[in-house]
């Protein structure tokens, strides 16, 4: 089974109680329905820096918001569990790419 980075873009950070609480559980009861194919759930993730050879940089207006790991059969599989993700319905986005062993 190979794992999955799920990187999150944008979407809407709910800033009333109540509503960041009904948020929160909905991203739990995601993942408690995926299961055993949450490798790590991750964390919500605040704008950085890109360092490159030529010094650092401002991301940009699409930074990344989040991450998770998954493992699935296929990446059509990982888009699907993906596909059901809290971050769709609050107007975000998921990249999903696979994760190559390497060690």
């Amino acid at each position: 089974m190979a794992k999955y980075l799920l990187t999150y873009y944008g979407g809407k950070m709910e800033t009333d109680p109540k509503k960041a609480e009904q948020s929160m559980a909905k991203w739990m009861k995601w993942f408690k329905d995926l299961g055993k194919a949450v490798v790590d759930s991750g964390n919500p993730t605040q704008a950085g820096k890109i360092v490159s050879s030529s010094g650092t940089k401002s991301v940009g207006p699409k930074s990344v918001t989040g991450y998770s790991i998954i493992q699935a059969d296929s990446l059509d599989a990982a888009l699907a569990m993906a596909k059901s993700c809290p971050q769709i319905a609050a107007g975000g986005e998921i990249e999903v790419d696979t994760i190559m062993p390497m060690m």
